[in-house]
């Protein structure tokens, strides 16, 4: 009883740390910011993007207002950089619960020839205009067959017939709630647990105001009078009435034509609470058939997975059993009689070829895998929430970084295994291990940048951001693989329970090539993810919201166990037909579903993806899914083959031998 006392003291105690460092309000993400009436609220606009060609453009590559102290960008993260995410700042400015009509933002004098191609280019290409207000998305609703839809952003126009027509009139929306309360724990409804979270006091917040808890917005097409404005300055009034229908166009755009854009705000007092005001933007179309799909594959995996390990335990521990209760010269004449793998003991820890390439590989797939664990636990907490924009892939790259030191010591140690104790040569493992998937990465996401430089996309990582990276590896990620490579050598080796004999056994001609088992063992842990697999993707080119890690995480650790389960079944069978060449199979064995997750992608992209265009927007998406797919066999692979080390090792340690 004592102990969960001090234990609980600790989680209280983290608890209030974690919510002092973060100025206390809200972990996924900002602190709720409370406004008074009449405070500014100025609109952010971040890039243009379209799953047409999955190509972001800046905002300000199309002739829209400008505001009037220039053009400047928002504090960005290392994840908002590596996603494309450009954040601005816009001429859109409110008053807190003001509503105003007709405002007048600016006029474009004439649209240049180069202006005008663009912009069609952009409309054909179904590109959206993206906005935020207080860290919120802007979000349109659309009906359709009585039910509404929502979607971030809207369109920079439309094109009807042969006409281009541009939505040069946006209605805006904001839903706010009344803020009263500065306490942390009752803002957050933490319930019994609020006496022990005290107010945190923040400069402005004692005082009761407005929060912004939806943006939502209507674009239009009007056609506007732009000689009657020439004079007009930027937030003046529009000299007549503005009425917005969104089921009309009027604003057709040519070449040497003058351009006025304009916009009307209203807010309204929404009964939703700060906390909960992402749930419009996670509340997307199918969510219930991805929750029950989801549950129906957990279900029947974890039955087939709990079938093939009991089956397979009862084997090997019928095999086991009856080799305990034969006796020395009953064992030496039945051997051949009672099972193949008993006849690999000579042979069974014999050297891999290429041991090294097969030490590194598992060394980064360790690392690989911790970080996956890792991320999506905290991601499942609410740490990396959307809220936090570049939140998750930035935490992503840290958590990766400094796992460097897991992959050194995994890498060195399978190396000084292998050799039996011999260090020579581990310093070069753990210099490999730091650069094998790094470098391989580095390559494929060089590659890609330069189609978006050439494409002058936001999208491109700035040379900038390639020497902070090339630093962050160089500078922590290696260090540390080479220092967890220095802890692997200095720490005790696995000693084998049998001795490997000097002339290798020589393996019967198999039935069917085992190389074919193995690549269709992938089968089965495809079968856990690729519904999950279905709804990531989704998350990651048609421009909707991820948000059930939780989910995620259960799918994560019943794929490790699947890929174990199938592991140890393959390396099983090898040995069973004498077979002693398990270390490379049992890697593959459940690497292999790498193959179908890369055909996977190849189908979303013919079959979900059929308006991809172009051949950058489709190589872009197959280097991204080949970074994936080389991820993925790593850590998968890793899983299945330390599974059949273990297996191996503890079988041939049980057994009696000669």
């Amino acid at each position: 009883m004592e102990s969960f006392h001090q234990f609980r003291f600790w989680v209280l105690a983290f608890c209030f740390i974690t919510f002092q460092s973060c100025n206390g309000f809200y972990l996924p993400g900002s602190y709720p910011h409370n406004y008074a009436v009449g405070d500014d609220l100025w609109v952010k606009v971040n890039s243009l993007t379209s799953i047409d060609t999955e190509i972001p453009f800046s905002y300000y590559s199309l002739p829209f207002c400008q505001p009037e102290g220039g053009i400047k960008d928002s504090a960005e993260n290392l994840g908002e950089l590596l996603m494309g995410d450009r954040i601005e700042n816009s001429p859109y400015r409110f008053k807190m619960y003001t509503n105003e009509s007709d405002v007048l933002l600016c006029r474009i004098d004439k649209l240049s020839a180069d202006q005008f191609k663009i912009l069609a280019k952009r409309i054909d290409e179904m590109y959206q205009v993206n906005l935020i207000l207080d860290n919120l998305p802007a979000i349109r609703f659309t009906k359709k067959d009585d039910y509404f839809l929502r979607w971030t952003g809207y369109p920079v126009g439309i094109k009807v017939q042969d006409a281009y027509y541009m939505f040069n009139h946006l209605k805006f929306n904001v839903l706010v709630h009344k803020y009263e309360e500065t306490n942390v724990a009752r803002v957050m409804g933490t319930g019994d647990a609020a006496e022990m979270i005290p107010p945190i006091s923040k400069e402005g917040s004692e005082k009761p105001g407005w929060m912004v808890v939806g943006f939502e917005v209507i674009p239009c097409s009007i056609m506007h009078n732009a000689d009657s404005i020439k004079d007009s300055k930027m937030y003046s009034k529009y000299p007549s009435p503005i009425k917005c229908d969104p089921s009309t166009v009027a604003m057709p755009i040519k070449e040497g034509q003058p351009l006025a854009f304009t916009y009307e705000v209203t807010f309204e007092e929404s009964d939703i609470k700060w906390p909960s005001r992402w749930d419009a933007y996670l509340k997307m179309e199918g969510a219930k058939v991805h929750w029950f799909s989801i549950l129906n594959s957990l279900m029947v995996i974890t039955f087939l997975a709990g079938i093939v390990l009991v089956i397979f335990l009862r084997t090997v521990r019928r095999d086991l059993t009856r080799y305990e209760e034969l006796d020395k010269e009953a064992q030496a004449q039945m051997t051949e009689e009672l099972s193949g793998w008993k006849l690999v003991v000579g042979d069974v820890f014999r050297a891999p070829s290429n041991p090294s390439l097969l030490c590194i590989m598992v060394g980064n797939g360790v690392q690989l895998l911790g970080m996956a664990v890792v991320t999506i636990l905290f991601a499942a907490l609410g740490f990396m929430s959307p809220a936090s924009r570049g939140t998750l892939i930035t935490g992503m790259l840290f958590i990766y970084l400094i796992l460097g030191i897991a992959a050194g010591y995994a890498a060195v140690r399978l190396w000084r295994t292998i050799g039996c104790g011999d260090q020579k040569g581990w310093a070069s493992v753990a210099w490999k291990a730091a650069c094998f998937f790094p470098g391989i990465a580095f390559l494929i996401l060089t590659t890609l940048n330069f189609l978006l430089w050439g494409s002058h996309s936001t999208g491109a990582i700035p040379f900038s951001l390639f020497v902070i990276l090339i630093l962050l590896w160089f500078c922590i990620s290696v260090p540390l693989t080479l220092a967890g490579g220095y802890f692997g050598a200095k720490a005790p080796h696995l000693e084998y329970p049998v001795r490997t004999n000097q002339i290798p056994r020589e393996i019967p001609q198999q039935r069917y090539p085992s190389w074919l088992l193995v690549l269709g063992a992938g089968t089965l842990p495809f079968g856990t993810l690729f519904i999950e697999l279905f709804f990531i993707m989704s998350s990651i080119w048609m421009g909707r919201v991820y948000y059930v890690f939780g989910f995620l995480f259960i799918v994560m650790i019943l794929l490790v166990v699947v890929c174990a389960e199938v592991s140890l079944v393959l390396t099983y069978m090898h040995l069973c037909v004498e077979d002693w060449r398990w270390w490379w199979k049992s890697f593959f064995a459940s690497g292999s579903v790498a193959i179908y997750i890369f055909l996977y992608s190849v189908n979303y992209l013919v079959f979900d993806l059929k308006s991809l265009s172009g051949p950058v927007s489709a190589t872009l998406y197959l280097g991204y899914s080949l970074f994936m797919v080389l991820a993925i066999m790593l850590a998968t692979g890793t899983v299945g083959f330390l599974s059949s080390f273990w297996f191996v090792y503890y079988l041939f340690s049980s057994v009696k031998l000669d």
